[in-house]
């Protein structure tokens, strides 16, 4: 709370101006350390996100740079009886050509596989992350994997925040047809089982290749239109229980107009619910993106995700080569745990309730 001091006639007078919704939640963020750490890792993460797009890293993921399945930098280069290359045997007693009679010819043939060699033909051994079982590097994959898995992940649970709020606002502050109606748009979209309605939406927007190209929008789409039931619910009861109280009426009285009690009124009081819904809509729909890719219903076979990622480790996970599975499991991992955290942080910064007890 601020006080100004202002000059009249007859003396002074203090007039004290309220710190703003917005300005005491930043403050009381900054004093929650662990939601500080948090929003720097998912800035770091979008940081990468953005390098990836335009290009500066993970550019060429599609590479096969290394040999099949090359191991982490740590674990050194594979044995020779991993990657199927076994040395001739060697010692004064032993004659190769006893061994295989076409011994001889190996060094003419290599000397003439020599003349159309290229040095792009040299493949490293190991790699920081490992490869996959083309030779492509883990590390390029899954950050190439990160831009899109996250980039569906927001852009879906933005869509779906987006909707839940804006309808469940309606509906809870109107009533009335306005909300019968909502009501009823939501039991048709709840009686369906997520999974049939997302199937359903896929096959539709799949066909409708020239309005909606299939690929990471179509994945948005049918996520956000799946998703906002939930948060429809919490706002709608919220706005309810808000818009016959105290501050809302002041406003009314002195000429605010519906949408700025809705919207400059209400909905700051109730933003600590809609992002709690928000980040576990983004952890829900980055799962999905992983059922989504896994059945072909998800991104293209010429981009990478964590879900398209985890669908490969599957069958290297049987012959031990783990590395690729890892990556992508630690990677989605620390950014799922950072941005729950973050959101809870801002929940506790926007509760009305814990502003009360400052």
């Amino acid at each position: 709370m601020s006080a100004v001091i202002e000059s009249t006639g007859s003396g002074a007078v203090s007039v004290e101006h309220s710190e703003g919704v917005w300005h005491a939640a930043w403050r009381r963020f900054k004093g929650d350390r662990v939601g500080l750490v948090s929003m720097l890792i998912v800035i770091g993460f979008l940081l990468l996100i953005l390098l990836s797009a335009v290009g500066v890293v993970a550019q060429g993921w599609q590479q096969e740079i290394g040999v099949p399945n090359a191991p982490p930098t740590l674990m050194g280069p594979a044995p020779p009886e991993a990657t199927g290359v076994i040395e001739q045997p060697k010692g004064p007693n032993v004659d190769i050509s006893d061994i295989d009679p076409l011994a001889p010819k190996y060094k003419e043939w290599a000397e003439r596989a020599k003349q159309y060699e290229t040095s792009a033909t040299h493949k490293a051994e190991t790699l920081p992350l490992g490869a996959d079982r083309l030779g492509r590097d883990v590390l390029a994959k899954v950050i190439k994997g990160c831009q899109v898995s996250v980039a569906v992940g927001v852009m879906a649970a933005l869509l779906a925040t987006l909707l839940g709020t804006f309808l469940g606002a309606l509906s809870g502050f109107f009533g009335g047809k306005v909300g019968d109606f909502l009501e009823w748009l939501y039991t048709v979209f709840t009686a369906i089982p997520d999974i049939l309605l997302i199937f359903a939406l896929a096959a539709v927007l799949n066909r409708a290749d020239a309005v909606l190209p299939r690929g990471i929008w179509t994945v948005v789409v049918i996520l956000g239109l799946v998703g906002w039931t939930g948060l429809y619910r919490q706002v709608r009861a919220e706005f309810m229980k808000h818009r016959s109280r105290e501050y809302v009426r002041a406003a009314e009285a002195i000429g605010a107009s519906t949408s700025s009690r809705m919207f400059r009124h209400i909905l700051p009081n109730v933003s600590h619910v809609v992002l709690v819904r928000m980040s576990l809509l983004v952890v829900g729909f980055i799962k999905s993106e992983v059922i989504l890719s896994y059945l072909g219903l998800g991104v293209p076979v010429d981009q990478v995700s964590w879900g398209t990622m985890l669908a490969e480790a599957q069958g290297e996970l049987i012959l031990g080569y783990w590395w690729q599975l890892a990556a992508a499991t630690v990677f989605m991992a620390v950014f799922v745990t950072a941005f729950s955290l973050m959101a809870d942080a801002w929940r506790d910064a926007l509760d009305p309730k814990l502003r009360g007890l400052e």
